[in-house]
């Protein structure tokens, strides 16, 4: 594969805008999505933008050349951590997994509207039609992974004091313009002090309790296929959504939970299309 090739077929109309926040840590996983974002949507143009709180210059200019090369913009935006220092974090959720809930504080006001997408992801259909998504009167739209009984959602239900459905944070389209007039960082601290110690996932926690009811709900297995789940959506659909549905009508695989595709021991059914991504990958640009 020529990467002097990459990113030559892409067309020159309206690009898409994919927000990320990652550490230094995701950025290896981070190249594997915008890869496969590439090798998926090759006639469309991309504008990707980072929020980071420390990523060197060194590691941010490498990055930069790797998404030039696939024929997308990069933008990098770094977030002073001064306001966030009393959000409980933790090993598996840095605090850069914030930024996405005041992103309209921080990308260009000129900016209306982004996909968020959390790096361990894989990208294997067309993103546009998420991204033409009519909105209407809601902040933004997310999947709900209900599980085959759905007690997972009564669960955060009782424990949030919520009633609609509880939306995984991983996959979401943004109304920047409504998430600017609606999402304070004064209440998501209010949260924070009252409630720190109950949250389990904590911005996703803060996402459902604050903006639930303001968010479009999406078909969980097209835009956000929990990997860990396929016997769930193979039951659930009485043996339609199987693996070759999911090739065809999937577009977003998300790698939730540990281990990840990219570990030892992470060997989920689909760790291995993972794993041809990240060898793709390296054939193209090395390590």
């Amino acid at each position: 594969m020529n990467r002097d090739n990459l990113g030559q077929n892409r067309l020159t109309g309206e690009s898409i805008n994919v927000l990320v926040t990652v550490d230094a840590n995701y950025i290896k996983p981070l190249k594997v999505l915008l890869f496969s974002l590439q090798q998926n949507n090759r006639q469309q143009a991309f504008d990707i933008w980072l929020l980071h709180a420390g990523i060197t210059d060194e590691a941010l200019s490498a990055l930069s050349n790797f998404v030039a090369q696939l024929g997308f913009t990069l933008h990098v935006i770094k977030v002073d951590m001064t306001l966030w220092d009393a959000a409980p974090t933790f090993k598996q959720y840095p605090p850069e997994m914030y930024f996405r809930l005041l992103c309209g504080a921080y990308l260009p006001a000129t900016l209306k509207r982004v996909i968020y997408l959390d790096p361990d992801i894989l990208v294997i259909n067309p993103i546009k039609p998420l991204y033409d998504l009519p909105l209407t009167t809601h902040m933004m739209a997310a999947a709900s992974h209900m599980g085959l009984t759905g007690i997972t959602q009564t669960i955060n239900h009782v424990r949030l004091g919520t009633k609609q459905a509880y939306f995984n944070s991983g996959v979401m389209l943004m109304d920047l313009d409504k998430m600017r007039a609606r999402i304070h960082l004064t209440d998501i601290l209010d949260v924070i002090t009252k409630r720190g110690k109950e949250l389990i996932l904590p911005d996703q926690d803060i996402l459902n309790f604050l903006y639930g009811e303001e968010i479009l709900p999406l078909p969980e297995e097209i835009w956000n296929y929990d990997t860990r789940d396929n016997i769930v959506h193979f039951a659930k659909s009485l043996g339609e959504v199987d693996m070759q549905w999911v090739i065809k009508n999937t577009v977003i695989l998300h790698f939730c939970g540990r281990p990840k595709p990219w570990e030892k021991g992470g060997m989920n059914r689909y760790a291995v299309l993972y794993q041809h991504y990240e060898q793709l990958l390296y054939h193209a640009f090395g390590d």
